[in-house]
């Protein structure tokens, strides 16, 4: 199929979808942790033989999967064109990136710049760094700033708290050989004595930088982030189980691991943040209701953001009631709970294949009704790239005037 055919495609979808296109679940394995299978599959089908399990749900995604082996196409989203044809949301951008994000953004942006996904383990995800843009681009990547939000009405899993940073003297003394040895022995799980553990709560999230030290609690988790899949593993004991070391540098270039060994990862610690004394103060977001756009059938809230690398919100609507969304370009969304119609779209939380939609720049910044047509609450994730929402809030930086 010729660019010009696939170009017809997309845009006579977009056409028949009124600027807005169906979008079908992206699954993703891990094999270096056990799933929390909270992400409404089958018993059977968590399990994927040697690619592990299914831990993550990739949503509206033009990012491949950085794993060991599996498909070639893994993490990939497919827009569902109509009469059983289908087509990856990469190649779709690629193609009609005019159509879907608007000219005057295609030509600033390369794509659509962000992934959103939700993330299911049943033990804790080791403690690790996403590459800064500096570390990122020496093996052809991108970085990966972050956010996280905890959805409520889940459990909680076994370990509901995650370390982020270290311990404030690290950083303020430069002691960072002191995480040296535990990445040289490779042995054990002891280098979160180091780090501290902040609980998680349901209905908030954290904005993590790149660069930062973390390692995630069992909280099911929806994460929005810069388009990448760049990570250095620094916990040999994850699960009961001792990982292969390889994934300490898995983005790390042959000549920087042979000239520097362990050491080339300390490099790549953003110190400043990670020893943040008020880290908890400074990163930690709430839901920040959107006054502007509040009205009688429902309201929306921030819960990503303090950054323009990527921003989001979370609508609900009541039962019965009707909400018109205007925003300012290009977005995807995840039903969350509930059932409704978004412009006209039949729409339903848990039901595969009606529980995401693209929502092209055209249709994005003129009036959509969402309507919930259940008994519950109608509740929706929207997903924004970089630069969109360039009036987002952000956190106030602690203590004050420093």
């Amino acid at each position: 199929m010729t660019q010009n055919e696939k170009r017809a495609l997309v845009e006579a979808a977009l056409g028949q979808g009124n600027g807005i296109l169906r979008l079908e679940p992206a699954w993703v394995a891990r094999d270096f942790l056990p799933p929390g299978k909270r992400l409404g599959l089958k018993e059977e089908e968590y399990d994927v033989g040697e690619r592990g399990w299914i831990s993550e749900r990739w949503l509206g995604s033009t990012t491949k999967a950085d794993n060991r082996v599996g498909p070639p196409d893994e993490g990939l989203s497919y827009v569902a064109l109509g009469g059983g044809r289908r087509m990856t949301l990469k190649d779709a951008v690629e193609v009609a990136g005019s159509a879907i994000m608007g000219e005057e953004y295609a030509r600033t942006h390369k794509g659509l710049g962000r992934l959103a996904k939700i993330y299911d383990f049943g033990d804790r995800i080791p403690y690790h760094l996403h590459q800064m843009k500096k570390d990122a681009a020496l093996v052809g990547a991108n970085p990966k700033e972050e956010a996280y939000y905890f959805p409520e009405g889940v459990d909680m899993g076994p370990h509901p708290e995650t370390f982020f940073g270290v311990h404030p003297y690290i950083a303020e003394q430069k002691q960072y050989d002191i995480l040296l040895p535990y990445l040289v022995e490779w042995r054990d799980d002891l280098i979160l004595r180091h780090s501290r553990a902040y609980l998680l709560v349901p209905g908030e999230g954290f904005h993590l930088p790149s660069g930062v030290l973390h390692a995630p609690g069992t909280a099911l988790t929806i994460e929005l982030q810069e388009d990448s899949d760049v990570f250095a593993m620094l916990q040999a004991l994850v699960a009961g189980k001792i990982i292969s070391k390889e994934l300490l540098f898995k983005d790390v270039r042959k000549e920087d691991r042979e000239k520097y060994g362990e050491r080339v990862i300390l490099g790549q610690i953003n110190w400043e943040i990670s020893g943040d004394p008020y880290f908890y103060e400074n990163r930690h977001t709430a839901p920040v209701l959107v006054e502007e756009t509040k009205q009688a059938g429902g309201e929306e809230y921030w819960i990503y953001y303090n950054t323009t690398k990527f921003s989001g919100k979370r609508l609900v609507v009541r039962p019965g009631q009707k909400f018109t969304s205007v925003d300012r370009g290009v977005y995807n969304i995840l039903v969350w709970r509930g059932r409704g119609r978004f412009d006209g779209h039949e729409i339903e939380a848990g039901n595969f294949g009606f529980d995401e939609l693209l929502v092209s720049h055209a249709r994005a910044t003129v009036p959509i009704v969402i309507e919930n047509t259940g008994t519950e609450e109608l509740e929706i994730f929207k997903f924004f790239g970089p630069d969109i929402n360039l009036d987002v809030p952000y956190i106030p930086k602690y203590p004050p005037g420093v």
